[in-house]
């Protein structure tokens, strides 16, 4: 099946509410518990989140390493405005910093030491610019940690992972997943992404039947 592109930005309020409802516990504190698991002696330091969505991981990642700062970036203004509420009930303003933009425009004073990213991939229509971007951002020898959707083989089969994950779920939340899932790429072409970009040191890992998971340290 081959890549159908859906919208790089989350504008709508409604889907924005949505994805903020939805029940993403196991996977957002699986993703940074993977971060804590291959990278343990990191403990401190600027993190850099790209495409935090309502806020969730970011408020995780600054929960669990207490001596990090976070700087979370989206480009919808929906999603910011429930980032920035998230991150005021969790009491964490003073270490994480939000910014409303691409991460194509995003300007940093200095690069950071770790970038995270989860879910933003399948929305870019280029995704070298996506590699690119990230490793000018951050430092040499730093890790990484970037998770999103698995292209299904078929329509067929996306509907499947919709209905058999999100059967409860509002419709208009088990539409954008299954978009999402169209857009998403295959553990081949991320694999080819990472080539092209010379990110080959980068480890590829398919996690689940809807998830890959690209790791390492930047060279």
């Amino acid at each position: 099946m081959k890549r159908t592109l859906e919208p790089e930005l989350m504008d709508d309020l409604d889907q924005a509410l949505a994805y903020e409802g939805a029940d993403f516990e196991t996977e957002n504190r699986g993703f940074v518990d993977r971060f804590r698991e291959h990278f343990p002696e990191f403990t401190e330091g600027h993190i850099l989140d790209l495409g935090c969505g309502p806020g969730d991981i970011p408020v995780r990642f600054a929960r669990a390493l207490p001596a990090c700062r976070i700087t979370a970036v989206d480009a919808s203004g929906p999603m910011m405005k429930l980032a920035g509420e998230a991150v005021k009930q969790a009491g964490l303003a003073d270490r994480i910093i939000l910014c409303c933009e691409r991460f194509q425009d995003i300007s940093l004073a200095e690069p950071v030491d770790a970038v995270v990213s989860n879910s933003l991939l399948h929305h870019v229509p280029n995704p070298l610019q996506f590699w690119y971007r990230l490793r000018q951002l951050v430092k040499r020898a730093s890790p990484v940690l970037v998770m999103d959707l698995l292209r299904p083989d078929s329509q067929e089969a996306a509907q499947a992972i919709v209905q058999h994950y999100a059967a409860q779920e509002p419709e208009i939340l088990r539409r954008d997943f299954f978009c999402s899932l169209l857009a998403s790429f295959t553990e081949d072409e991320v694999a080819a992404q990472l080539a092209e970009m010379n990110l080959s040191r980068l480890v590829i890992d398919v996690v689940d039947d809807r998830h890959w998971v690209v790791s390492g340290i930047i060279h």
